[in-house]
């Protein structure tokens, strides 16, 4: 068994603990102007990436559809009494794709989704709404205070796929 680093295991537990996102993207018909929203996640381990399941009537769809570099920002819960400022998070920086729908890659998206979030499985049959994989490219991770770090593509691919 291989030794993982202490900010390692604690950037795959966010990660596999917390449910939701900040998207931020980039506004379709501006891309100077940035956009932030909420999205559920899920954890595609062999793609060594995340997944979020969004409506085309959303204005984050038609910006990463538009400008598909993204960042996710998840963070930890905050506790009665604690400082916010030690808040265990992460911001992922990365690049959306959407899978064609019903390819393999599509498939297993759904079923990470649903894996995570079964009570979406009727939201799978719309059409307007579509799995998106984000590949994350780097990240900065804040594990407490003063143990923060920077995180390249292939250390977050060993993180993500294990």
């Amino acid at each position: 068994m291989t030794h993982e680093p202490r900010l390692s295991r604690a950037l795959r537990a966010l990660l596999a603990a917390r449910r939701t996102a900040a998207l931020g993207t980039l506004d379709a018909s501006d891309p100077a102007q940035p956009f932030v929203s909420m999205v559920p996640y899920a954890l595609l381990p062999a793609q060594r990436g995340l997944v979020i399941h969004v409506s085309g009537l959303a204005a984050h769809t038609r910006n990463l559809l538009a400008h598909p570099r993204v960042s996710l920002m998840v963070m930890a819960g905050e506790a009665d009494g604690e400082p916010v400022h030690a808040l265990a998070r992460v911001t992922l920086d990365g690049t959306a794709r959407v899978p064609g729908r019903d390819s393999a890659l599509w498939a297993a998206a759904r079923a990470a989704y649903l894996a995570r979030f079964p009570e979406a499985e009727p939201m799978t049959a719309l059409a307007d709404f579509q799995f998106v994989l984000i590949t994350p490219t780097q990240a900065r991770q804040v594990a407490g205070f003063g143990a923060a770090r920077t995180v390249d593509a292939g250390d977050l691919a060993q993180i993500l796929g294990g």
